[in-house]
């Protein structure tokens, strides 16, 4: 039988967390009776450095039901890291693990069919948005411009796809062996290979509270997408430096026609101008080597992607 463990991050999610665990236990519980799971199947809760009663609602939760169990990071480390310390902590326990976030905006039954996918041989299968009728004007197509933008960059992205998946204890291990500190799942898990499959759902509104992905956050991830997989910017600062190299060419031999021709006219618009655009251009190249530069710092570093402050289950064991 399939032990599976649901992982989802928290962070300052008092407010829907009660219906959250509500819902998933019923479903955990219509997934047992159908067969598809085993009873030793639990909720893992990621508390990603809450400031409000998060972590409180999740030992309640645990003291009540032993189905919830629940994780303590010591700071806030972001969405990524979360999902990762319940990913790692699951991978020796479950058959196969779901990522979702705790706000109910992913379809819940829709897990009925990622499972009967993976008991058909799927290690890996994706939860993707059948359409982006709840978002924004400006959220649908920013999110259909990043994924272009992406493709263009060489990264291949699941379209329309965040981190709602099924991950088999198969593709888990293969997970644990990035090592790497810059952590971008949406573009790791893909890169794993073996078999996968989609399931398309319909998102919902969020049911409660606020986003904990505002605008300067997504921006956050998009740039962690493009620098951890892909060099293309820097590739495209090398082409633009030769291309200003040929027009500064062009540019001189214009220069001294006029000169020889006695037609030269100084123009102190043109010469601002053409400062102010070199020294803001460089100044976005500069940048964004230094964001690969600062990339690469993190990584030498090599310090704890997180740090685990307290469990729900390190009391049982400190009373075995």
């Amino acid at each position: 039988m399939t032990c599976l463990y649901v992982v989802i991050p928290c962070y300052n999610e008092q407010e829907v967390l009660p219906e959250t665990a509500r819902r998933l236990k019923d479903k955990i519980i219509a997934l047992t009776e159908k067969g598809m799971i085993s009873a030793e199947s639990r909720v893992l809760l990621v508390d990603d450095g809450s400031v409000d009663e998060t972590w409180t609602l999740i030992r309640a939760l645990h003291d009540v039901d032993d189905l919830f169990e629940g994780i303590k990071l010591s700071h806030n480390r972001g969405q990524q890291n979360a999902f990762l310390a319940g990913l790692q902590a699951a991978s020796g326990k479950a058959d196969c693990v779901i990522t979702m976030d705790a706000d109910l905006q992913d379809d819940i039954d829709a897990m009925d069919a990622m499972l009967a996918s993976y008991h058909n041989g799927s290690d890996i299968v994706f939860g993707v948005r059948s359409n982006r009728d709840t978002d924004s004007f400006f959220k649908r197509h920013s999110a259909q411009g990043y994924y272009k933008v992406m493709r263009k960059m060489g990264i291949e992205l699941v379209y329309n796809h965040a981190d709602y998946r099924l991950m088999s204890r198969r593709a888990l291990e293969a997970l644990n062996e990035y090592t790497e500190v810059n952590l971008f799942l949406r573009g790791i898990v893909p890169e794993l290979g073996f078999k996968t499959d989609v399931v398309y759902y319909k998102r919902a509104e969020r049911f409660a509270g606020e986003t904990k992905y505002p605008l300067k956050k997504m921006i956050a991830l998009a740039v962690e997408g493009v620098t951890s997989f892909s060099v293309q910017p820097l590739k495209i600062i090398s082409r633009l430096g030769i291309l200003l190299a040929f027009l500064s060419l062009a540019g001189l031999v214009y220069a001294l026609i006029s000169k020889i021709s006695g037609s030269a006219v100084s123009g102190w618009t043109t010469i601002i101008l053409s400062i102010w655009f070199l020294g803001g251009l460089q100044l976005l190249c500069i940048g964004v080597v230094g964001t690969y530069i600062g990339r690469i710092y993190s990584e030498v570093k090599a310090r704890p992607r997180y740090i685990i402050e307290e469990t729900t289950w390190q009391e049982e064991e400190k009373n075995v």
